[in-house]
């Protein structure tokens, strides 16, 4: 197989559900949401390098967490792109539950927090910031009516951001990081 075809040498490109011959140009708000979902896979497979073998919470370890969060964003990006394929909300659902159990095992916070405690929590942190930046334009692209995204993968997007924060947190209080609020220097 090889790695490139050419195709796209002229600033177009095909999507799932393209017609035959049908080329869509690269700056299309669908290739614009795709890259932003695709550097954030990027990213959360950058933090699952980094995440300690043994580091686990409730039996399950961050590493396989990490792993499904890929996993669900692959399943947006073909949904983006015009596969027939949608998070199930079921997905959503357990990233909720997964997110208030993490942060109710931690103290509470009381104000906004520093990022970079260690590595792997600004790595965290990074993602977090990015899945936030890929949600705002995949809810962009849905409501300007080029695509329609699902409920249940737009949804997801928006949890992504708090699971990434949560398991920041988690990080840092398992490797005994202090949690540092700005002091608003002026």
């Amino acid at each position: 197989m090889a790695f490139f075809t050419g195709k796209g040498d002229g600033g177009t490109s095909k999507l799932f559900d393209s017609e035959p011959g049908q080329r869509v140009s690269k700056t299309s708000p669908v290739f614009e949401t795709l890259g932003m979902l695709d550097e954030l896979n990027s990213l959360v497979g950058w933090c699952k390098a980094e995440v300690p073998k043994e580091l686990e919470f409730e039996g399950r370890k961050i590493r396989h967490i990490l792993h499904d969060v890929q996993d669900h964003l692959f399943t947006i990006q073909a949904e983006v792109a015009g596969a027939v394929k949608s998070i199930p909300l079921t997905s959503v659902e357990h990233l909720g539950v997964l997110i208030n159990r993490i942060e109710s095992s931690l103290p509470p916070v009381k104000s906004f927090l520093l990022a970079g405690g260690t590595e792997l929590s600004a790595r965290l942190d990074i993602a977090r910031a990015v899945a936030r930046r890929a949600e705002r334009r995949l809810v962009t692209l849905h409501e300007s009516g080029e695509r329609t995204v699902s409920e249940a993968s737009r949804a997801y997007t928006n949890r992504l951001s708090s699971l990434l924060y949560a398991l920041t947190r988690l990080v840092n209080n398992r490797s005994g990081a202090k949690e540092e609020a700005p002091e608003y220097k002026a």
